[in-house]
């Protein structure tokens, strides 16, 4: 008798847990590996459309908005705006549309390690996403790119020269 009720409580959560798993796997956008966006900026993947995240040579910010393919389209209704560098001194960029893409108003000030707050309104009713990390400016010693955008997937715990923080070289 415990059997067949405990049969009877088993069978459905399965079912529901299949069920919930497959609608999870049919709904979530994924890549099968990080990728750089095509001005070699960080893709930001938690929104759709995504956006690239780059920090131009004069230390503005530069937010592209990627199809599919990773291709720059035209921006729509999104919005985007970002808080980051010094806590007690923040820096707070507002952006406009130029050359198809989001630039600061702004650039950022001295320093390769900022911490940011990034905020994207894919569309006016759209509720806010919110995205933090921190902004490493450094080169990255193992790919072509910025440590902020990497993606050779290597250790971040590495010196200017690509050895191990605290190792003896």
């Amino acid at each position: 008798m415990k059997h067949t009720t405990l049969a009877a409580i088993l069978v459905p959560l399965a079912f529901a847990a299949a069920r919930a798993d497959e609608k999870s796997a049919e709904t979530k956008h994924t890549h099968d590996h990080h990728e750089a966006g095509p001005n070699g900026g960080r893709v930001i993947e938690s929104v759709e459309p995504h956006l690239e995240f780059f920090v131009t040579e004069d230390r503005r910010v530069r937010i592209t908005i990627l199809d599919e393919d990773l291709k720059p389209v035209a921006p729509g209704d999104q919005t985007v705006s970002l808080i980051g560098g010094d806590r007690a001194n923040p820096t707070r960029m507002k952006f406009t549309v130029k050359d198809g893409a989001f630039v600061s108003d702004i650039a950022f000030p001295e320093g390769n390690n900022l911490p940011i707050v990034l905020q994207i309104k894919t569309a006016r009713d759209a509720r806010t996403v919110i995205e933090k990390f921190n902004l490493n400016l450094d080169q990255c010693p193992t790919c072509q790119f910025r440590e902020y955008a990497c993606v050779c997937e290597h250790d971040h715990d590495h010196d200017e020269k690509g050895r191990k923080k605290g190792a003896d070289n």
